[in-house]
């Protein structure tokens, strides 16, 4: 039957993943590709249909049986009209990228906001599949954020809810990217914790976190954090419980606010070290209302980095 098949793009600042999938949402072929984002918004968007047209060679799919295209794009969009107003990691502003898209592929692409999408593929497909009103939270180089309410995506006003990463948590804490001070991806992302790692090796301490960067002070990351605090390295853990503690009171505020059945928490930090989960945990029982705490499950994420591709296969089905 014509138009049985779907594919899901999760378009991010260094990688690509295209899956195709059935419309049981089982994946019959992957792609995973660089972005290459600097050399250009003409390339980049060469690179998606041409994963989209691997994927369908790969499956052995005749073009009459893809139906439609789910697109999962950084940074503020309009979803209705598949406009990605601004996308700072690819360099990319008001770029009609749902029409170009459709134009190239011959198809209707259906275009949302990567984290949107990564929550409605927890939804549909992972861990909040029993949650028609569901938090997802990314926690990997930045923090974002998706909201299902009642079962489908919510974009607010403007097309801009979900935007946990910019909720202040720390008045006084350090500048984020966006100007304001104090927010929480400026102290609990792994760019964070990266950044206060490299201060203490700079200030002739951590030693733990140093060597597990191989002795390179410049190739310090979250992940060497994680690696100390395995380890051991008290520094490292005291580093993690403070970005989970932070994480903690942005989640009991929107549980709080928003009274959800499930926050679904992902990306590369979450999976790292019980450290700043438990003191995530710590900090949501400490500060959400009682009658909230008891309706609401506080999970991992269960599709790992496939949340984004397969919420964009949910949303294409959806739509079709």
């Amino acid at each position: 039957m014509a138009g049985e098949l779907v594919a899901g793009v999760d378009l991010g600042g260094t990688k690509i993943l295209t899956v195709l999938a059935d419309r049981a949402g089982q994946v019959l072929a992957r792609v995973k590709v660089s972005t290459h984002a600097r050399r250009g918004q003409d390339y980049v968007i060469d690179t998606i249909v041409e994963s989209v047209h691997e994927t369908m060679r790969m499956s052995g799919a005749p073009a009459g049986k893809i139906s439609a295209v789910g697109v999962g794009a950084p940074g503020p969009l309009d979803p209705d009209r598949g406009l990605v107003f601004f996308a700072p990691n690819l360099g990319w502003k008001n770029v009609p990228l749902g029409t170009i898209m459709s134009e190239r592929l011959k198809l209707p692409v259906y275009l949302d906001n990567d984290a949107n999408l990564a929550a409605l593929g927890e939804h549909v497909y992972g861990a909040g599949r029993d949650a028609d009103h569901m938090i997802y939270i990314t926690v990997s180089t930045g923090v974002g954020g998706g909201l299902i309410m009642d079962g489908r995506v919510y974009h607010g006003a403007g097309g801009g809810a979900g935007e946990i990463g910019h909720v202040t948590v720390a008045p006084d804490g350090p500048v984020c990217n966006c100007g304001n001070a104090g927010c929480l991806e400026a102290v609990s992302s792994g760019t964070a914790i990266a950044l206060r790692a490299r201060a203490l090796v700079d200030d002739g301490r951590g030693a733990g976190i140093l060597a597990a960067a191989g002795g390179d002070a410049e190739q310090v990351s979250a992940r060497s954090v994680s690696v100390a605090a395995v380890a051991g390295d008290a520094e490292a853990v005291v580093i993690l419980r403070d970005a989970g503690r932070y994480l903690g009171i942005a989640v009991a505020g929107v549980i709080n606010l928003l009274n959800p059945s499930a926050v679904v928490l992902g990306g590369g930090c979450i999976q790292s070290t019980a450290a700043l989960w438990d003191a995530m945990l710590t900090e949501v029982h400490r500060r959400t209302l009682e009658s909230s705490l008891a309706a609401v499950r506080v999970v991992r994420g269960s599709l790992g980095g496939d949340a984004g591709a397969l919420g964009a296969v949910a949303l294409a089905l959806e739509r079709t």
